[in-house]
């Protein structure tokens, strides 16, 4: 009997073949797949982005964009109505904006100015003119109708008493009327500005201004004395030019009241020391000796105890001494030149 071939083995055989063909195609796939993908390029230039549309506008492709046009209000958001006119707080509030007025043809009456005032000198501050129809600064003495400013007795005593801790030498004197408020309420006549200081002649002021003088002649002046001119020995004399004196400002014959005329001024013409010549007062601006240093010490300093202080630079009308007054202003300033 003849032996027959399991059919298993037949069939293991083409299994086996079969296998191997599928792996050769999977690898020629692999293989060609690889050799594709290796000569693939990407294109020179990527596509460019699209600008978005404008949700709220409709877009125009001819007209360029603005990185600072700003994106339009929304509808539903009320347009700003104009604020009611404060200046009629009767008016009823109204959500349409009132019609413009038309102006008138020529100007009414001038009202006064609201508001505060302005400062004098100012170039548009107006002045009321006066019956005869003459501003203030065109007024003479007579025309201005001033009177004497009162003085306290407290801050007259305790002025004096200042003086008198400092080693002032003066004396009271009667109340000074001399009409067109020219005068002194409370007026003293100084004889030494300073104990062994002499003031000539006598000045006759009110207190504060001679306590100014005291302090400037006792911190200031003596101190740069000793400083620039200590061979000329020590100040004995103070020569004054003017103190009270009935005027308008540099004897003018309009315009307004000098401080002379209120007693709060004093004119300083020169210094007389103990050795040397006296120190007059003048143009020094220039001057590179010690008594120049001096004169422009004594004067810059002089701000410290006066409101004005006028030199021999400030203009012709003090070219030969220094003008102190103790007038106030509003807010403490002060005019030093």
């Amino acid at each position: 009997m003849q032996r027959k071939t399991p059919s298993c083995v037949v069939f293991s055989h083409g299994y086996e073949e079969s296998d191997a063909l599928r792996k050769l195609s999977t690898l020629a796939i692999l293989f060609a797949a690889t050799a594709f993908l290796a000569g693939a390029r990407l294109p020179p230039q990527g596509p460019m982005p699209e600008p978005r549309p404008d949700a709220g506008q409709a877009t125009n492709p001819t007209s360029p964009s603005s990185e600072k046009a700003e994106p339009p209000a929304p509808e539903e958001v009320p347009a700003p109505q104009p604020k009611p006119d404060l200046k009629d707080p009767e008016a009823p509030a109204s959500s349409q904006p009132p019609a413009p007025q038309a102006a008138p043809s020529k100007p009414g009456p001038a009202e006064p100015m609201q508001g505060p005032p302005r400062p004098p000198g100012s170039p548009e501050s107006s002045q009321s003119p006066t019956e005869e129809g003459k501003p203030p600064g065109e007024q003479t003495l007579e025309e201005q109708d001033l009177t004497i400013e009162p003085e306290s007795d407290a801050e007259h005593a305790e002025c004096t008493a200042a003086l008198q801790a400092l080693g002032v030498v003066f004396k009271d004197t009667p109340r000074i009327d001399d009409g067109n408020g020219c005068g002194v309420d409370k007026p003293i006549i100084v004889s030494e500005a300073l104990p062994g200081i002499k003031l000539k002649p006598e000045a006759t002021m009110r207190c504060p201004a001679a306590l100014a003088l005291a302090r400037w002649m006792k911190d200031s002046v003596i101190p740069a004395a000793s400083a620039a001119l200590p061979e000329q020995g020590r100040i004995t004399t103070v020569n004054q030019a003017t103190s009270y004196m009935c005027r308008l400002r540099n004897g003018a014959g309009t315009g307004k009241i000098s401080e002379h005329a209120r007693g709060n001024a004093i004119d300083i013409a020169s210094f007389h020391f103990e050795k040397g010549e006296d120190v007059a007062v003048r143009s020094r601006r220039e001057d590179s000796t010690l008594t120049g240093a001096f004169q422009r010490t004594v004067s810059a300093a002089g701000c410290l105890y006066f409101t004005t202080v006028l030199d021999p630079e400030s203009d012709a009308a003090h070219e030969t001494h220094f003008h102190l007054d103790v007038i106030e202003r509003k807010g403490g300033y002060r005019y030093c030149h």
